[in-house]
């Protein structure tokens, strides 16, 4: 029997794969459980046509990635903090005041797509952020962290 899968399941596919399972297998634990679909003529179809439009909308998606790329290869933010006499900061830099040094000059990236090599900041310095895009478009930019 075929099934579609709605989401990934242990051992046997990812979401949206056309598997063949035995009877049992489907009717009693993967349509129940709401783990997959009967996999019918007309089931196949709308399926063919959700992943066709879903490719097209992550195009559209990626496309829009790689432009904020274009914009933020090269770009270096300099964050001003309090800092004692000998260079450490008083509390950390994190991903929080990445973004809002990003927001500040017209990108609109949210935290969870910025990634920093140390999970804090503590000490004034240079450093490298990662932002994730997309799951294919990465950029890294320069931190520059100063005291004020």
């Amino acid at each position: 029997m075929e099934v579609i899968l709605k989401q990934d399941v242990a051992n046997l596919g990812q979401k949206d794969d056309i598997v063949k399972v035995k009877d049992g297998y489907a009717n009693n634990y993967l349509v129940p459980q709401g783990f997959a679909i009967f996999a019918s003529v007309s089931a196949k179809k709308v399926h063919a046509e959700n992943l066709r439009q879903r490719a097209h909308k992550e195009e559209k998606v990626k496309d829009d990635a790689l432009e904020i790329l274009k914009k933020l290869e090269g770009l270096s933010l300099t964050i001003s903090t309090k800092t004692s006499s000998t260079g450490k900061i008083y509390g950390s830099i994190n991903t929080i005041q990445v973004a809002e040094a990003l927001e500040a000059k017209g990108f609109n990236i949210e935290r969870k797509q910025i990634t920093l090599v140390e999970d804090q900041i503590k000490e004034i310095g240079k450093y490298v952020a990662t932002i994730k895009l997309h799951k294919d478009v990465k950029v890294e930019i320069q931190l520059e962290i100063v005291s004020e």
